[in-house]
């Protein structure tokens, strides 16, 4: 995985590069308008909170066609944001680079990423963020979490990957319409 720059809603530009104590990211991917994605904001603060202290900073991106959906612009991340108390980076992927380097399909989708000992990233686990969107106090895989304490006591993940639901991400010059 190579370095990204993108802008936050705080209009500063944000890069992996800026952290150079980093062990790790987290990166959701994430949009305004998706039921499922809004499910998860509050985890994702109480995530960032756990990790970052450890050196795992998680970072959310917007990476949604401006051009389709109206309802995906910069101007409304950055009201998402602040209804939803964000505390981690909401960032735009307006080119969609990000989201295709990552071969990101849809949101909620997270991707734990690690530095190895040269500091390049590698993709360490894929998917879903734990097993119960609508009621986290029943969720009983905790998918994201578990992958980051593996690798944060030096073992391998366990479950590398998983299935995660939500809105799709149609890339510029796809036809299909959202859900």
């Amino acid at each position: 995985i190579k370095s990204f720059r993108l802008k936050d809603v705080s209009n500063k530009m944000v890069s992996l590069d800026d952290y150079k104590n980093a062990k790790g990211f987290v990166i959701v991917f994430m949009c305004n308008k998706c039921p499922m994605a809004k499910l998860y904001t509050n985890r994702l603060n109480k995530i960032n909170d756990k990790y970052k202290k450890q050196g795992v900073y998680l970072l959310a991106i917007n990476s949604m066609d401006t051009l389709a959906y109206a309802e995906e612009s910069f101007k409304l991340m950055q009201k998402k944001a602040k209804i939803d108390k964000l505390t981690v980076p909401y960032l735009q992927d307006k080119k969609q680079t990000v989201a295709k380097q990552f071969s990101a399909t849809h949101t909620p989708q997270a991707f734990v990423i690690w530095k190895d000992n040269t500091g390049k990233l590698f993709i360490k686990y894929q998917g879903a963020i734990d097993d119960n969107a609508s009621e986290p106090e029943k969720a009983e895989v905790h998918f994201l979490t578990n992958a980051v304490d593996e690798l944060l006591m030096n073992k391998k993940v366990t479950t590398q990957q998983s299935e995660s639901f939500g809105c799709r991400i149609y890339y510029r010059g796809e036809k299909q319409k959202m859900d």
